[in-house]
């Protein structure tokens, strides 16, 4: 996938370069995808105020002069219910191990335990920089400051910063951080690079972001999107999908009374897919019920989570 445009980040390094691998992890709903989209300066990994949105492993690629930064954002750390999550947390283990920087993500408005646990089972050995997303939600400044020094108490041997990853605010510190303790290294990617997955891949993802923001409880989670054909004609792309259900009634759902919400569906994902790829596009939607798919490696092989 290409880049469309930088970041605006100013590298303030002159030679070597430096290049390397920026891993994000924590809970679900922490901020992640909001992080790494606001850190790259475009919209690259879809967010949802429900928890699990991210499945798969993302990397969003910045590209300055002086330094290349390879973000990964990971799925939300949970207890496996299905194959399908254990598949998610599979990536999060992967990503542990080609890390030369990792980004921790805590709701401040959680439990400080909720992130010990995930810091005991992460066992990070590289450079940790935790981020207290959401401190715009506590508006005085002097408990502010008092969860930040709690927080830096408990994990001293980490840089600890309160952020707003949704505003876009004190995010300065990160990039800085980030370079000084990364490896001297030619860049990975071409400069043009903004992520090492494909177009087909994002549509799917915008399809799926729709979902969540129109559908309640159990249909986000039971729901899966497959790019059945992908074709670039001369004044269009014509776009079919497949999303998959586990059971007939969410299909039902889904279509809604004389087809309604699956055209409102197909309206929003189409409005967000243009914007992703600068053209008019052509979509078709069609829902299939595959019982237990979570479940199924063949279905969660075809689905793309390998």
């Amino acid at each position: 996938m290409k880049k469309i445009s930088g970041a605006g980040y100013l590298c303030a390094m002159s030679t070597p370069h430096k290049a390397g691998f920026v891993n994000i992890f924590g809970a679900p709903n922490a901020g992640k995808s909001t992080l790494l989209n606001a850190l790259l300066g475009e919209y690259l990994v879809i967010t949802s105020p429900k928890v699990q949105t991210t499945r798969h492993r993302i990397l969003g690629i910045l590209t300055e002069p002086g330094y290349q930064i390879v973000f990964s954002d990971t799925p939300g750390i949970i207890e496996p219910k299905y194959a399908l999550h254990r598949k998610m947390m599979m990536q999060v283990k992967s990503a542990l191990e080609d890390a030369d920087v990792a980004v921790l993500m805590h709701d401040i408005t959680q439990p400080m335990e909720e992130i010990e646990h995930i810091d005991a089972e992460l066992k990070l050995k590289v450079p940790v920089v935790l981020l207290l997303n959401k401190a715009d939600l506590i508006k005085d400044t002097a408990e502010l400051q008092r969860i930040k020094d709690a927080f830096q108490q408990r994990f001293p041997n980490y840089l600890v910063e309160t952020i707003s990853a949704a505003g876009k605010k004190n995010l300065e510190k990160i990039i800085p951080f980030i370079l000084e303790h990364l490896p001297e290294a030619p860049p990975f990617y071409p400069e043009d690079s903004m992520s090492d997955r494909s177009t087909r891949f994002f549509v799917s993802e915008l399809i799926r972001e729709q979902i969540y923001h129109l559908f309640k409880e159990e249909i986000p989670y039971h729901a899966a999107v497959l790019i059945r054909s992908y074709e670039e004609k001369t004044t269009l792309d014509v776009i079919k999908a497949d999303i998959i259900v586990t059971r007939e009634t969410q299909k039902v759902i889904l279509i809604g009374k004389g087809g309604t919400l699956i055209k409102k569906l197909g309206i929003e994902a189409r409005k967000k897919i243009e914007e992703f790829v600068g053209r008019k596009v052509h979509l078709e939607l069609f829902v299939k019920v595959r019982p237990k798919w979570r479940d199924t490696d063949t279905y969660l092989s075809e689905y793309g989570y390998n």
